[in-house]
């Protein structure tokens, strides 16, 4: 049986990366392929467990390094549950954020080195990585907005962090990007929801051909 393909979304805060995902599974299925519509943290029973640690807003939180392990826990048992055997019984694989969120977020922006984020996934997920990432990239001043009408006062523990913070993480995810261009697609996510679909579909055409 033919492996299945893996894509993950990327971006930072009010990218769009959710919706994208979803659209993007549709047209997949559209066109006949199997497709498996997963998230991180998150996607098996044990990571949505520690999604919810992480992301809630009661305590005082974590600093990186128990966020980096943390999310690699999490991401260890998704990837072993739900996204190799998915793989491996030849279906698609569309992620809502993946191993480079760890690098751009507790690495870029959190300060610990990103060979010590990589580690962590080579040891908790064997080094997986997608076949494509995309990379969705939106305006300042969109990104404000569209937090505003999603989450108003209400963010989550990560999202609510400093401007500072998401400027560094927005660095991070470009650097990957320009030294992994085989990797990675960047896509342009300020225009309309279906413009910026339109766009993933010719970035993800190579791996339909």
């Amino acid at each position: 049986m033919k492996s299945g393909r893996f894509i993950a979304l990327e971006g930072g805060e009010g990218a769009g990366k959710s919706t994208q995902a979803r659209m993007l599974a549709d047209a997949l299925r559209a066109v006949g392929k199997a497709v498996v519509l997963t998230r991180e943290p998150g996607g098996t029973p044990g990571a949505e467990a520690i999604r919810a640690l992480l992301l809630g807003t009661d305590g005082e939180g974590w600093g990186p390094r128990a966020e980096a392990l943390l999310f690699a826990a999490a991401r260890a048992d998704h990837v072993e549950r739900l996204i190799r055997p998915a793989l491996e019984a030849g279906k698609w694989v569309v992620c809502d954020r993946f191993v480079d969120s760890s690098r751009a977020y507790q690495g870029g922006a959190g300060g610990l080195d990103d060979a010590e984020v990589l580690t962590l996934h080579r040891i908790g997920s064997k080094g997986l990585l997608p076949d494509l990432t995309l990379l969705i990239e939106v305006p300042d001043a969109e990104v404000a907005a569209r937090l505003r009408a999603r989450d108003g006062d209400e963010a989550d523990r990560i999202g609510g962090r400093s401007a500072a913070y998401h400027a560094r993480v927005a660095a991070a995810f470009r650097r990957f990007a320009d030294a992994e261009p085989r990797r990675f697609a960047r896509v342009d996510g300020g225009a309309s929801a279906e413009l910026t679909h339109q766009r993933i579909m010719a970035a993800t055409a190579a791996l339909l051909s």
